[in-house]
């Protein structure tokens, strides 16, 4: 196996997304902007009811990680991801998606099962609002992860998706335990409000003593440090992580070290569609501090790719346009 920049584990699912209106959320008992786990039945009578009302926009290879790790892969860095799909043609769909971004994975990660899928809800504010059947990786374990290539990478990175599974999170403790023996840094997102909300515990697994980087968006931040600012988070925050980054959606991101902090303004965009938008500010954001740019450029970075993402629909951009963003950008900042 090849030496990668980024060793990446989380869910692996197939997006499918669509236009929905404010009304359909309320109808389905959906909370706008988290994400909700559901079983199988309840998934295919919720798909049922959006292909008859509601437009649908597509699918797509999805997961929190696996989006930051094409981000971050299409840009120039050499990545791994730890997933576990199904035997089954969106199983192959998922991990031929991830190779063709130059993305390498393990044939241990496909199992006997069923791939999951999310449905992705996109209201007219352009806010994402999923349903999500994990289907076989919610059996994700350390069984389904070829841990060799982490003892040669620079980052390992973990999504707070994994924290509702025991088996993941037992998981994610080996492979933080290999990156510590072996001088690898760590980064997490908290991923969802939701799992903040539900699954604090496993969040607080996740992050056990710490990491090197922490993401999450301003609610999150909020809500995980139950504080009532985003300066009383932040310096919460930083007791857990050696760099805190908090975006803050249009206006930007507030990134913070013990030493420094920084705001960094948004870009303007029209927003269509903000899945993936984290995922891709993580990705872009460990990709230009793995290739040695400090703070500020780094989020400026993160910044001009989550605002792409959000300009269209889909969780990912063409693998080519990365690569094109960052030529534009380095000319920019030249």
């Amino acid at each position: 196996m090849a030496k990668v920049d980024l060793f990446a584990i989380g869910n692996a699912l197939i997006d499918q997304e669509f236009k929905v209106s404010d009304e359909f959320l309320l109808e389905q008992n959906l909370q706008k902007g988290t994400m909700q786990l559901t079983d199988g039945e309840t998934q295919a009578r919720l798909f049922q009811n959006l292909k008859n009302s509601q437009e649908y926009k597509g699918q797509a290879s999805g997961g929190s990680a696996a989006n930051s790790t094409v981000a971050f892969s299409a840009l120039g860095g050499q990545a791994f991801y730890g997933c576990r799909v199904g035997n089954d043609d969106l199983g192959a769909l998922y991990l031929k998606g991830l190779n063709d971004a130059g993305i390498q994975t393990s044939e241990r990660s496909i199992s006997e099962g069923v791939t999951g899928t999310c449905m992705v809800l996109v209201s007219p504010d352009s806010e994402r609002t999923m349903h999500t059947f994990l289907g076989i990786t919610a059996e994700l374990s350390n069984e389904q992860i070829d841990f060799e290539a982490l003892k040669t990478a620079k980052w390992l990175y973990i999504e707070g998706y994994l924290s509702t599974s025991d088996t993941a999170r037992a998981a994610v403790k080996q492979a933080r335990a290999i990156a510590k023996a072996n001088n690898v840094k760590i980064a997490l997102t908290l991923s969802d409000p939701a799992m903040v909300q539900y699954a604090r515990t496993g969040l607080d697994e996740l992050l056990d003593d710490g990491v090197d980087v922490l993401f999450c968006n301003e609610q999150e931040a909020l809500m995980y440090t139950q504080t009532d600012g985003l300066q009383n988070a932040l310096a919460a925050l930083k007791k857990l992580s050696s760099t805190v980054i908090i975006t803050l959606g249009a206006d930007g991101a507030l990134v913070a070290t013990e030493s420094t902090e920084l705001q960094v303004k948004g870009r303007k965009v029209v927003a269509l569609d903000t899945n993936g938008a984290g995922d891709a500010f993580s990705g872009a954001f460990l990709y230009a501090l793995n290739a040695g740019k400090d703070l500020q450029t780094a989020t400026e970075l993160a910044i001009l790719i989550s605002s792409q993402v959000v300009a269209q629909f889909g969780p990912r951009l063409d693998v080519a346009d990365y690569a094109k963003l960052l030529k534009e950008f380095q000319i920019e900042v030249a």
